[in-house]
């Protein structure tokens, strides 16, 4: 019993009850009567000083970049076709053939990534796109993290391949699954 009146002697409430202001709360300390002072000039909030342009741009020395800024492994591709699925597909389909729900809408048609001409473009390309969008496509930068980004593209990548393959260029074990079709 003495011990526990001990430390409850110890808790106090002094650290919850001290004088604070909210933030954005009005104040008459300041000049301007705001409770928070403006951001100093170039700050950059901790862990997102984004230097590496390859990630985060789709650039390598300014030029658009013709590769991943990371080895593609199966776990990426699992993560692009995830991320794909739940960003892309309404829009492109499910194969990337442009074809998705919105068609069904009213919507134009978006481009099919099966077009040689798209499907020419390097992946910085489609980082831009998805980061800026275009046409009727929106931004997805505030929506999709640059790594999502990336793996995206490389489920794209995937797709495209997977369209148009001869047969002779598949391995053996995957022959016996296309009899019949």
């Amino acid at each position: 019993l003495i011990v526990l009146a001990l430390l409850l002697a110890g808790c106090r409430l002094d650290m919850r009850d001290q004088p604070r202001l909210e933030p954005f709360e009005a104040s008459a300390f300041f000049a301007n009567d705001a409770s928070a002072r403006p951001l100093v000039a170039d700050t950059v909030a901790r862990g997102q000083l984004h230097t590496d342009t390859h990630l985060y741009e789709g650039r390598v020395n300014g030029q658009v970049a013709e590769s991943f800024p990371f080895t593609v492994t199966q776990q990426i591709l699992e993560r692009g076709q995830e991320r794909y699925d739940i960003f892309c597909t309404p829009c492109h389909g499910a194969t990337g053939a442009g074809d998705g729900v919105i068609i069904d809408y009213g919507m134009r048609a978006p481009p099919s990534f099966h077009d040689p001409d798209l499907a020419a473009e390097p992946p910085g390309y489609y980082f831009t796109i998805i980061t800026n969008g275009t046409r009727i496509m929106p931004s997805y930068a505030a929506r999709i993290p640059p790594e999502d980004r990336w793996a995206i593209i490389a489920y794209i990548r995937a797709l495209q391949l997977s369209q148009h393959v001869n047969a002779d260029e598949l391995p053996a074990d995957e022959l016996p699954k296309l009899e019949g079709q």
